[in-house]
């Protein structure tokens, strides 16, 4: 093997240390992974995150590291020091929009990912046509009302998009109390469903990370085909 050649899987793929791999050899490293099948429908799909946060930032780094192709990110608030214990941002991005400062961290993993971004206030009003062009709609709020919002706008407005949401993540409580559960035909919820963030130790990194991964895979799975947990 070449003295700046590395491997993805199977196969070599000539880049030198440090450089940036092209799209077509990022595809074909996925491809290696996770098969042409799955690569090709995590690649054609649109997700939406609504709230990038604890969850919202953790699902966008999971599902750009599976290859999933275009994701639309929504979130109006800035990026502030008490973040840092469990969201995916750096000390140098405080004080910066957490859609700018995200859309940054994702293309420094797939610098072809397509991001499209909105810095503003998901309402009733603006929702159904923000997330209109979404295949499966992550919700990743902390406010119940947002919730609320959300998971009414999906059901009734866009009745062929996937409303991957969350509840219960907080506290040092078991991993294993967090499941994915199928509430209807549209509609999943992550977490234990009881746990609340306002109650001491609050969120703690591992335990929101986990939550995130439950919606994250849950999506990954609706789009290679599964309806099931």
């Amino acid at each position: 093997m070449a003295e700046n050649q590395v491997t993805s899987g199977s196969r070599p793929c000539a880049c030198e240390s440090g450089s940036i791999p092209s799209e077509k050899e990022m595809n074909m490293a996925l491809a290696d992974r996770c098969g042409d099948r799955l690569a090709g429908a995590f690649s054609r799909a649109v997700v939406a995150i609504c709230g990038l946060g604890g969850l919202g930032s953790n699902i966008a780094v999971s599902l750009v590291r599976a290859g999933v192709g275009r994701l639309i990110l929504i979130d109006f608030d800035k990026v502030d020091m008490t973040n840092l214990n469990r969201q995916q941002y750096k000390a140098d991005q405080i004080g910066m929009d957490k859609t700018e400062a995200l859309s940054a961290n994702l293309r420094e993993i797939n610098p072809y990912v397509s991001l499209t971004a909105h810095d503003l206030r998901l309402t009733a009003e603006n929702a159904a046509l923000l997330l209109e062009q979404a295949d499966i709609i992550c919700e990743a709020f902390d406010d119940p009302a947002q919730k609320a919002m959300l998971a009414n706008t999906v059901l009734e407005r866009l009745p062929s998009a996937y409303l991957v949401a969350a509840s219960g993540m907080a506290g040092i409580a078991s991993a294993n109390d967090i499941k994915t559960r199928r509430i209807s035909e549209r509609f999943y919820l992550c977490g234990d469903g009881v746990s609340d963030s306002a109650e001491k130790p609050g969120l703690l990194s591992a335990r929101v990370a986990l939550c995130a991964a439950h919606q994250a895979h849950m999506v990954l799975r609706l789009l290679a085909g599964f309806k099931e947990p």
